[in-house]
């Protein structure tokens, strides 16, 4: 074949490979980043500070996340919005998901917000009981018989050998200051970043004692929820929020006044006078209870600790159904 006539063959096979590779090669594919809704729960509060900061300080962008927070107030069901599509994730209380799974609910936890359990009973300085023990035949005051409050409370009386008849439980609301100076109660189920700071920013003498002595207990706080769908069809954008959530919580631990003024681009109150050495009293509070035992908030769950939860839970009648803890929980979308 003469040398003119096989270089233009092959220039047309080249040009041929060329737009066949580009015939193959998917057109507008880039879809920005994807879209997540995260669900805070009732009021703005510092204690959301790490996804004020993730939004804020660009920590979902760099994770190519277009993020949504929403609080959807105290009227809404704490799972509701999620299971109607309106939220892609919440933040919940893990016992509180393993309750509403056992209802039917398609519920997966996927990262660890808390690490500990922040519930504690809190009682006047002057007060004798220096133990959930100590509080037999005494009246304890919480919110109602639901949350994470009385989860809390069902532990703390069963680990000190203590049942419900053993003590009056008094529903108060959310009046603790007020239902344990006046001497309603002789304690209150609180919040040890919460209620425990309140009191201390009034002025109010009081003590807390943790439920369990040795700090173990067979619940589960805080956790990023999700659906078993949602997971299934965006596994990819549910490791996204997760490692922002992570993110938004160390740079929250190492940061806690840049966390503060995150927040205020997200709680109205916070210009208000006191409100930020409030906040900062919270954060200190919160901190705690965002980090492992290794001193890092992770963002991993412990498998033990959900087994333990789901039996102890099905046992005090607190769930009605078994749930299967290997499928409510999952550190796939976290560690990966």
């Amino acid at each position: 074949m003469h040398r003119t006539v096989r270089v233009a063959l092959a220039l047309v096979a080249a040009v041929a490979l060329v737009l066949t590779g580009c015939a193959r090669t998917p057109v507008g594919t880039d879809t920005g980043p994807a879209k997540a809704t995260v669900g805070l729960t009732y009021i703005p509060d510092i204690q959301f500070a790490p996804f004020y900061v993730a939004a804020e300080e660009g920590l979902f962008t760099e994770q190519g996340l277009d993020a949504t927070l929403r609080h959807h107030g105290a009227q809404e069901g704490l799972f509701t919005a999620l299971v109607a599509g309106q939220e892609d994730y919440v933040v919940a209380g893990g016992d509180e998901m393993v309750q509403a799974r056992a209802e039917g609910m398609d519920l997966v936890a996927i990262a660890q917000y808390y690490h500990r359990y922040p519930v504690v009973l809190i009682v006047p300085d002057v007060s004798p009981a220096q133990s959930v023990a100590d509080l037999a035949g005494l009246r304890i005051g919480l919110p109602g018989k639901f949350g994470e409050s009385w989860f809390g409370l069902q532990a703390a009386l069963a680990g000190a050998g203590l049942t419900e008849s053993d003590v009056e439980v008094v529903e108060i609301g959310y009046t603790a200051q007020a239902a344990l100076t006046t001497g309603k109660v002789d304690a209150v189920v609180g919040f040890s970043n919460n209620d425990q700071v309140q009191f201390g920013l009034a002025g109010i003498p009081t003590r807390a004692i943790p439920l369990a002595a040795d700090g173990e207990l067979p619940l589960v706080s805080i956790v990023l929820v999700t659906t078993g769908a949602n997971l299934k069809a965006n596994p990819g954008t549910a490791r996204k929020v997760a490692h922002a959530m992570v993110a938004g919580l160390e740079r929250t631990v190492a940061e806690p006044a840049s966390a503060v003024a995150a927040g205020k681009k997200h709680i109205p109150t916070l210009d208000q006078a006191g409100a930020e050495a409030s906040a900062l009293a919270t954060l200190e509070a919160t901190i705690p209870l965002w980090t492992a035992p290794s001193g890092r908030a992770t963002g991993t769950m412990d498998a033990q600790e959900w087994t333990a939860m789901t039996d102890f839970m099905l046992e005090k009648g607190l769930i009605t159904a078994a749930v299967d803890p290997g499928e409510a929980m999952t550190n796939e979308f976290v560690e990966g």
